[in-house]
């Protein structure tokens, strides 16, 4: 009779073993129903003394990055009433890195979302969405080295960054060892969503999710995501997102993605 039962304990030793080992390959976020999505801040990038780059025909990065972040809320708004979104700046005034970042902090910000514009060479042309992580392409260190180069207009920036240096390559993979895993999870996903909608909605030549090193993601605490809307160096992508009515079709894409990803949560 005790064959029976060291059989039956093995059994249930395995399926125990088992069981644990399932939950145990959770994070923490897939144990936390809680997770919602309840306040938003859109973050325009550059203004002020900071134009961030130049189109073709001097066209200033703040500008559309603003109209597009405004854009961006005001769907969001109008769509998602349960939702409340706050904005790092909403006139053409300079903000300093870490007081974007602060500002989604201190407002317990489920969600963070940077608008940008991009340089390059100008044949190059659309959107493209970062996370926080590590760069796999030089191009990409190189766009996170110019981002981050504003904190030079910032007043002592190497205490508030602690001896952080936008051109120096170790920072940055020093910087990718504090990257928070369920976050940048979610990051992702949104990420994942807005480059699919611009590519099969707003019909742009999506270039991709990609990661680097930007300091505003770094220093927040929430999913974050920076979006670079498309390339002002490129006179036709120039000459589009002038455009109100596409800076609609942009803003519209990240509304959708958003969307999708409370869905999600919900």
């Amino acid at each position: 009779m005790k064959q029976p039962w060291k059989r039956l304990r093995g059994v249930l030793f395995t399926a125990l073993s088992t069981l644990i080992l399932f939950l145990a390959s959770f994070t923490p976020l897939d144990l936390k129903p809680d997770i919602k999505l309840r306040t938003i801040v859109i973050d325009a990038g550059h203004g002020g003394k900071d134009p961030g780059c130049l189109g073709v025909s001097k066209t200033h990065e703040s500008k559309i990055a603003l109209a597009i972040a405004k854009e961006t809320g005001r769907i969001i708004e109008q769509n998602l009433k349960d939702v409340k979104v706050i904005y790092t700046r909403t006139e053409d005034k300079f903000v300093e890195l870490h007081q974007r970042a602060s500002i989604a902090n201190k407002a317990k910000a489920d969600l963070f979302i940077s608008i940008h514009c991009n340089a390059g060479p100008n044949w190059v042309k659309g959107p493209e969405v970062y996370t926080e992580g590590m760069h796999k392409e030089e191009q990409e260190l190189e766009l996170a080295k110019r981002e981050n180069s504003v904190i030079r207009k910032e007043k002592d920036y190497h205490s508030q960054y602690n001896g952080f240096e936008p051109d120096s390559d170790i920072g940055y993979i020093l910087r990718a060892n504090e990257i928070n895993t369920a976050s940048s999870k979610l990051s992702l996903n949104l990420a994942d969503k807005i480059n699919e909608d611009f590519k099969v909605r707003v019909k742009r030549p999506a270039r991709g999710v990609k990661q680097a090193g930007f300091l505003v993601l770094w220093e927040t605490n929430m999913p974050s995501v920076l979006v670079e809307v498309g390339y002002l160096t490129n006179s036709t992508e120039e000459s589009y997102l002038k455009q109100k009515a596409n800076q609609v079709l942009l803003a519209s894409g990240i509304y959708r993605a958003v969307k999708g990803y409370k869905q999600e949560l919900d």
